[in-house]
């Protein structure tokens, strides 16, 4: 491996392509690959090649990173890339794809000799785009590779363990956004009730400004709602949802009741049912009205 590793990145939506793009502008040798090429595509002009299967793109690579929908698909991706992987390949899987689906990540990845880390991030389309993620990673600490990714996209890295199949880093994330969840559905439900009760918004702004009760999530997803510009997506519905579940499903594995998180995530069901679905997670708002 040479000082800048050579980094393939599967899935290239709103996280991964802006990965993508910052490990290209940090001097990575990057091929990308995504389901429907045209999303891909915006990433040679910084410098990435662009593969036309899995395969393909992880062939010779120092280091894979996957971002997809959630951990079906990255196993099915992986699948299609088995030909070409190499023992020793560092496989940083970022994808929040929930504690069930890391097992079979993890076993994947003994079975072909990879070097697994457990990498998920936190942040939405913004800190993705200016390389200032938080990445939560459980595997070995001092491998140049798996660092030389991290410091690309982040602006920091939390290590959660030093086994990637431990599942330490996926744990936590589901943590992180159990949280980020309970802010968005808050704001929603917040706005919603100041709007049936014919009450200002911006009054409500005034009251929490610089207090402990004013929070930055109030104020983004919030502007989202009051402009009316959900369609502007950092986070998608859709993906918050699938993430609700894996929440869920994790409480429940851990003897745990999260009443708020059952309703949020049947928030997030029925703003999709309304139309919702593919803009950002601040649509939730939509899900306290009929109609």
């Amino acid at each position: 491996m040479s000082d800048k590793p050579t980094v393939a990145v599967l899935g290239t939506g709103i996280m991964g392509a802006a990965m993508a793009r910052n490990l290209a502008r940090a001097g990575l040798d990057v091929t990308a690959w995504n389901r429907s090429r045209d999303k891909a595509e915006p990433l040679a002009a910084d410098g990435a090649r662009i593969a036309d299967t899995p395969a393909a793109a992880v062939a010779g690579a120092d280091a894979i990173v996957t971002m997809l929908h959630d951990g079906p698909a990255v196993l099915d991706v992986m699948r299609r890339s088995a030909s070409s992987l190499r023992p020793g390949t560092r496989w940083i899987q970022s994808t929040t794809a929930g504690i069930d689906a890391l097992t079979e990540l993890a076993a994947f990845a003994a079975e072909h000799g990879l070097v697994f880390f457990d990498a998920p991030v936190l942040g939405t389309r913004e800190p993705a785009e200016a390389g200032r993620l938080t990445v939560l990673a459980s595997g070995p600490a001092d491998d140049a590779a798996a660092n030389a990714v991290f410091d690309a996209v982040g602006a920091r890295t939390v290590w959660t363990g030093e086994d990637g199949a431990d599942g330490s880093a996926t744990r936590l994330k589901l943590v992180a956004n159990s949280w980020v969840f309970v802010l968005t559905h808050g704001i929603g439900e917040v706005l919603a009730l100041a709007d049936g009760l014919g009450v200002d918004p911006q009054r409500f702004y005034e009251v929490i400004d610089g207090g402990p009760l004013d929070a930055g999530y109030a104020r983004v997803k919030g502007g989202l709602i009051l402009d009316r510009d959900t369609a502007n997506t950092s986070f998608g519905l859709d993906t918050a949802e699938k993430d609700a579940r894996l929440i869920l499903e994790a409480a429940r594995a851990g003897g745990v009741r999260l009443d708020l998180g059952e309703a949020g995530a049947e928030r997030f069901r029925r703003a999709s049912a309304q139309g919702h679905g593919g803009e950002d997670m601040a649509a939730s708002y939509f899900a306290s009205f009929d109609a």
